[in-house]
Protein backbone atom coordinates (compact mmCIF):
# COMPACT_ATOMS: atom_id res chain seq x y z
CA UNK A 1 0.00 0.00 0.00
CA UNK A 2 1.30 3.56 -0.82
CA UNK A 3 2.32 6.44 1.43
CA UNK A 4 -0.19 8.54 -0.21
CA UNK A 5 -2.91 6.48 0.86
CA UNK A 6 -1.86 6.09 4.23
CA UNK A 7 -1.37 9.48 4.34
CA UNK A 8 -5.39 10.09 3.55
CA UNK A 9 -6.48 7.32 6.54
CA UNK A 10 -4.13 8.36 9.34
CA UNK A 11 -2.60 11.70 9.23
CA UNK A 12 -5.12 14.15 9.75
CA UNK A 13 -7.10 16.25 7.59
CA UNK A 14 -11.29 15.65 8.55
CA UNK A 15 -11.50 17.23 5.05
CA UNK A 16 -10.18 13.83 3.36
CA UNK A 17 -12.72 11.91 4.96
CA UNK A 18 -16.03 13.51 4.03
CA UNK A 19 -14.89 13.14 0.13
CA UNK A 20 -15.28 10.25 0.80
CA UNK A 21 -17.47 7.30 -1.06
CA UNK A 22 -15.57 3.65 -0.64
CA UNK A 23 -12.73 3.63 1.01
CA UNK A 24 -9.27 1.74 0.40
CA UNK A 25 -9.72 -0.33 3.91
CA UNK A 26 -10.15 -4.05 4.12
CA UNK A 27 -11.31 -6.29 7.24
CA UNK A 28 -12.25 -5.04 10.58
CA UNK A 29 -12.99 -8.73 12.67
CA UNK A 30 -9.27 -8.31 14.29
CA UNK A 31 -8.96 -8.01 18.00
CA UNK A 32 -8.57 -4.41 18.38
CA UNK A 33 -5.95 -2.47 19.99
CA UNK A 34 -5.22 0.90 18.51
CA UNK A 35 -2.19 2.88 19.55
CA UNK A 36 -3.08 4.90 23.00
CA UNK A 37 -0.42 6.60 25.04
CA UNK A 38 -0.55 8.47 28.45
CA UNK A 39 0.92 12.26 29.17
CA UNK A 40 1.27 12.75 32.86
CA UNK A 41 2.92 14.93 35.43
CA UNK A 42 2.12 15.43 39.17
CA UNK A 43 -1.58 16.29 38.86
CA UNK A 44 -2.64 16.09 34.68
CA UNK A 45 -3.15 13.12 32.50
CA UNK A 46 -3.54 13.77 28.95
CA UNK A 47 -4.26 10.56 26.88
CA UNK A 48 -3.17 10.47 23.04
CA UNK A 49 -4.83 8.22 20.78
CA UNK A 50 -4.32 7.75 16.89
CA UNK A 51 -7.33 7.46 15.05
CA UNK A 52 -8.50 6.68 11.26
CA UNK A 53 -10.79 8.67 10.08
CA UNK A 54 -12.09 6.21 7.77
CA UNK A 55 -13.07 2.83 8.95
CA UNK A 56 -15.03 0.12 7.61
CA UNK A 57 -18.48 -0.45 9.73
CA UNK A 58 -17.36 -3.78 11.11
CA UNK A 59 -14.56 -2.54 12.51
CA UNK A 60 -14.26 -3.16 16.67
CA UNK A 61 -11.60 -0.85 17.85
CA UNK A 62 -12.78 0.53 21.04
CA UNK A 63 -11.63 -1.46 24.25
CA UNK A 64 -12.02 -0.91 27.93
CA UNK A 65 -9.14 0.99 28.59
CA UNK A 66 -10.33 3.53 25.92
CA UNK A 67 -13.78 3.16 27.51
CA UNK A 68 -12.49 3.88 30.81
CA UNK A 69 -10.35 6.90 29.42
CA UNK A 70 -13.21 8.60 27.76
CA UNK A 71 -15.39 7.93 31.16
CA UNK A 72 -12.80 9.55 32.97
CA UNK A 73 -12.16 12.74 31.09
CA UNK A 74 -13.64 16.18 31.47
CA UNK A 75 -12.68 17.48 27.89
CA UNK A 76 -12.26 15.24 24.31
CA UNK A 77 -10.01 17.02 21.72
CA UNK A 78 -10.32 16.44 18.21
CA UNK A 79 -8.52 18.06 15.23
CA UNK A 80 -11.95 19.69 14.07
CA UNK A 81 -15.19 19.57 14.65
CA UNK A 82 -16.64 16.90 13.02
CA UNK A 83 -20.75 18.19 13.24
CA UNK A 84 -19.33 21.23 10.81
CA UNK A 85 -18.11 18.50 8.43
CA UNK A 86 -21.14 18.02 5.95
CA UNK A 87 -20.19 17.34 2.52
CA UNK A 88 -21.60 21.10 1.28
CA UNK A 89 -19.58 22.81 3.78
CA UNK A 90 -16.05 20.56 2.32
CA UNK A 91 -17.70 21.87 -1.18
CA UNK A 92 -17.78 25.41 -0.84
CA UNK A 93 -13.92 25.08 0.85
CA UNK A 94 -13.07 23.09 -1.87
CA UNK A 95 -14.67 26.10 -3.78
CA UNK A 96 -12.88 28.63 -2.02
CA UNK A 97 -9.39 27.90 -1.78
CA UNK A 98 -9.01 24.00 -3.80
CA UNK A 99 -9.97 26.06 -7.38
CA UNK A 100 -7.69 27.58 -9.74
CA UNK A 101 -10.11 28.78 -12.92
CA UNK A 102 -6.60 30.62 -14.31
CA UNK A 103 -4.88 27.76 -14.87
CA UNK A 104 -6.29 24.11 -16.23
CA UNK A 105 -4.72 21.66 -13.90
CA UNK A 106 -3.52 19.52 -17.04
CA UNK A 107 -1.61 22.45 -17.78
CA UNK A 108 0.55 21.80 -14.27
CA UNK A 109 1.59 18.08 -14.60
CA UNK A 110 3.94 16.20 -16.87
CA UNK A 111 2.65 15.24 -19.95
CA UNK A 112 3.15 11.22 -18.49
CA UNK A 113 1.16 12.33 -15.41
CA UNK A 114 -1.61 14.00 -17.17
CA UNK A 115 -1.94 10.70 -19.77
CA UNK A 116 -2.44 8.63 -16.39
CA UNK A 117 -4.92 11.07 -14.69
CA UNK A 118 -7.19 11.14 -18.05
CA UNK A 119 -7.39 7.14 -17.49
CA UNK A 120 -8.33 7.54 -14.25
CA UNK A 121 -10.61 9.82 -14.38
CA UNK A 122 -12.63 12.77 -16.16
CA UNK A 123 -10.15 15.07 -16.75
CA UNK A 124 -12.91 17.43 -17.73
CA UNK A 125 -14.41 17.44 -14.30
CA UNK A 126 -11.12 17.97 -12.18
CA UNK A 127 -9.42 20.54 -14.64
CA UNK A 128 -10.32 23.67 -12.20
CA UNK A 129 -8.91 22.16 -9.39
CA UNK A 130 -5.69 22.75 -7.31
CA UNK A 131 -3.26 19.97 -7.67
CA UNK A 132 -3.72 19.56 -3.50
CA UNK A 133 -7.26 19.50 -4.29
CA UNK A 134 -7.68 16.84 -6.99
CA UNK A 135 -4.73 14.63 -4.93
CA UNK A 136 -7.14 14.52 -2.02
CA UNK A 137 -10.05 13.25 -4.03
CA UNK A 138 -8.19 10.63 -5.98
CA UNK A 139 -6.73 9.11 -2.58
CA UNK A 140 -10.23 8.46 -1.43
CA UNK A 141 -11.32 7.21 -3.53
CA UNK A 142 -9.30 4.03 -4.34
CA UNK A 143 -10.81 1.07 -7.06
CA UNK A 144 -9.74 -1.05 -3.35
CA UNK A 145 -12.22 -1.35 -0.47
CA UNK A 146 -15.39 -1.88 0.62
CA UNK A 147 -17.67 0.77 2.37
CA UNK A 148 -15.47 2.13 4.64
CA UNK A 149 -16.97 5.49 5.94
CA UNK A 150 -16.08 8.45 7.75
CA UNK A 151 -19.14 8.07 9.95
CA UNK A 152 -17.56 4.55 10.94
CA UNK A 153 -14.18 6.43 11.30
CA UNK A 154 -12.53 6.53 14.95
CA UNK A 155 -13.07 10.28 15.24
CA UNK A 156 -16.97 10.37 14.36
CA UNK A 157 -17.56 7.41 17.22
CA UNK A 158 -15.91 9.49 19.70
CA UNK A 159 -17.54 12.74 18.72
CA UNK A 160 -20.83 10.91 19.21
CA UNK A 161 -19.72 9.06 22.38
CA UNK A 162 -18.59 12.16 24.00
CA UNK A 163 -21.45 14.33 23.04
CA UNK A 164 -23.60 11.42 25.04
CA UNK A 165 -21.69 11.26 27.50
CA UNK A 166 -21.65 15.19 27.99
CA UNK A 167 -18.24 15.73 27.82
CA UNK A 168 -16.49 19.15 26.72
CA UNK A 169 -15.47 19.07 23.25
CA UNK A 170 -12.35 21.08 21.99
CA UNK A 171 -10.69 21.11 18.88
CA UNK A 172 -7.29 21.89 17.27
CA UNK A 173 -8.33 23.39 13.97
CA UNK A 174 -11.47 24.30 11.96
CA UNK A 175 -12.14 22.63 8.46
CA UNK A 176 -11.26 26.08 7.04
CA UNK A 177 -7.67 25.78 8.83
CA UNK A 178 -7.00 22.87 7.12
CA UNK A 179 -7.97 23.65 4.08
CA UNK A 180 -5.88 27.17 4.16
CA UNK A 181 -3.24 24.49 5.28
CA UNK A 182 -3.01 22.75 2.14
CA UNK A 183 -3.65 25.61 -0.04
CA UNK A 184 -0.56 27.41 1.39
CA UNK A 185 1.64 24.92 -0.02
CA UNK A 186 4.28 25.63 -2.85
CA UNK A 187 3.19 24.49 -6.35
CA UNK A 188 6.02 22.38 -6.84
CA UNK A 189 4.62 20.17 -3.48
CA UNK A 190 0.82 20.35 -4.53
CA UNK A 191 2.32 18.66 -7.67
CA UNK A 192 4.27 16.33 -6.42
CA UNK A 193 1.57 15.34 -4.18
CA UNK A 194 -0.74 14.80 -6.73
CA UNK A 195 1.62 13.73 -9.14
CA UNK A 196 2.56 10.55 -6.94
CA UNK A 197 -1.30 9.82 -6.03
CA UNK A 198 -1.32 9.54 -10.04
CA UNK A 199 1.22 7.15 -10.18
CA UNK A 200 0.78 4.75 -7.09
CA UNK A 201 -3.28 4.27 -8.32
CA UNK A 202 -1.42 3.26 -11.92
CA UNK A 203 0.84 1.07 -10.33
CA UNK A 204 -2.10 -0.58 -8.60
CA UNK A 205 -4.24 -1.28 -11.64
CA UNK A 206 -1.01 -3.62 -13.18
CA UNK A 207 -0.32 -5.41 -9.84
CA UNK A 208 -1.26 -8.18 -8.06
CA UNK A 209 -4.18 -7.42 -5.03
CA UNK A 210 -2.95 -6.47 -1.36
CA UNK A 211 -1.92 -8.92 1.18
CA UNK A 212 -4.06 -9.34 4.11
CA UNK A 213 -2.07 -6.86 6.37
CA UNK A 214 -4.46 -3.93 5.18
CA UNK A 215 -4.08 -0.39 7.22
CA UNK A 216 -7.08 -0.91 9.32
CA UNK A 217 -5.48 -4.38 10.69
CA UNK A 218 -2.08 -2.73 11.37
CA UNK A 219 -3.93 0.15 12.57
CA UNK A 220 -6.44 -2.36 14.76
CA UNK A 221 -3.00 -3.98 16.08
CA UNK A 222 -1.50 -0.72 17.12
CA UNK A 223 1.11 -1.40 14.42
CA UNK A 224 2.50 2.30 13.98
CA UNK A 225 5.20 0.75 11.47
CA UNK A 226 2.73 0.39 8.52
CA UNK A 227 1.76 4.29 8.36
CA UNK A 228 4.97 5.91 6.78
CA UNK A 229 5.69 9.13 7.89
CA UNK A 230 9.51 8.40 7.18
CA UNK A 231 8.49 7.47 3.17
CA UNK A 232 6.15 11.25 3.47
CA UNK A 233 9.01 13.23 4.93
CA UNK A 234 11.30 11.92 2.36
CA UNK A 235 9.49 12.32 -0.64
CA UNK A 236 7.72 15.63 -0.14
CA UNK A 237 9.57 17.46 2.73
CA UNK A 238 7.09 20.59 2.11
CA UNK A 239 3.90 18.72 2.64
CA UNK A 240 5.06 16.41 5.49
CA UNK A 241 6.12 19.59 7.71
CA UNK A 242 2.76 21.33 6.48
CA UNK A 243 0.36 18.57 7.61
CA UNK A 244 2.59 16.90 10.23
CA UNK A 245 5.37 18.79 11.65
CA UNK A 246 3.97 22.38 12.38
CA UNK A 247 0.79 21.21 13.30
CA UNK A 248 1.94 18.62 15.61
CA UNK A 249 4.47 21.46 17.35
CA UNK A 250 1.38 23.48 17.64
CA UNK A 251 -0.70 21.35 19.15
CA UNK A 252 1.96 19.57 21.54
CA UNK A 253 2.28 23.50 22.68
CA UNK A 254 -1.90 23.48 23.18
CA UNK A 255 -1.30 20.29 25.36
CA UNK A 256 1.72 21.73 27.42
CA UNK A 257 -0.48 24.58 28.40
CA UNK A 258 -3.15 21.90 29.36
CA UNK A 259 -0.78 20.05 31.54
CA UNK A 260 -0.55 23.35 33.78
CA UNK A 261 -4.09 22.34 35.07
CA UNK A 262 -5.33 19.00 36.63
CA UNK A 263 -7.58 16.41 35.66
CA UNK A 264 -7.64 14.19 32.98
CA UNK A 265 -8.19 14.82 28.96
CA UNK A 266 -8.31 12.50 26.06
CA UNK A 267 -7.09 13.64 22.53
CA UNK A 268 -8.21 11.55 19.29
CA UNK A 269 -6.46 12.92 16.21
CA UNK A 270 -4.92 11.23 13.24
CA UNK A 271 -2.46 8.28 13.70
CA UNK A 272 0.30 9.44 11.34
CA UNK A 273 0.64 12.62 13.82
CA UNK A 274 1.80 10.13 16.93
CA UNK A 275 4.74 8.11 14.58
CA UNK A 276 8.06 9.50 15.38
CA UNK A 277 10.27 11.98 16.55
CA UNK A 278 7.43 14.82 15.45
CA UNK A 279 5.21 12.75 16.57
CA UNK A 280 3.20 14.10 19.46
CA UNK A 281 4.24 11.52 21.88
CA UNK A 282 7.71 12.51 21.50
CA UNK A 283 6.74 15.65 21.57
CA UNK A 284 5.34 16.13 24.83
CA UNK A 285 8.38 14.08 26.37
CA UNK A 286 10.59 16.69 25.05
CA UNK A 287 8.44 18.94 26.95
CA UNK A 288 9.37 16.97 30.25
CA UNK A 289 6.20 15.32 30.68
CA UNK A 290 6.12 11.47 31.53
CA UNK A 291 4.62 9.28 28.31
CA UNK A 292 3.81 5.76 28.61
CA UNK A 293 2.41 4.04 25.83
CA UNK A 294 -0.55 2.20 27.58
CA UNK A 295 -1.98 0.38 24.63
Amino acid sequence: MGWMRRLAAAAGAILVGWLGGPSLFGGGDAAAAPALWRVSDADSRIYLFGTLHVLSPKAQWRTPLYDRVLEEAGAVWFEADLTRGDPETVRLLFRRYGSDPDVPLSRKLPPADVQALARQTDLARIEHLRPWAAALMLSVRPSLGRGATVEAGADMAATRAARAGGKTIRAFETLEDQARMYASLPQAAEIRYLSKVVRERARRRITLPPGPVTLERAWLAGDLSRLGSSALEADNPALYDALLRRRNLAWADRLAAEMAGGGTQLVNVGALHMAGDDGLPALMAARGFTVERVQ
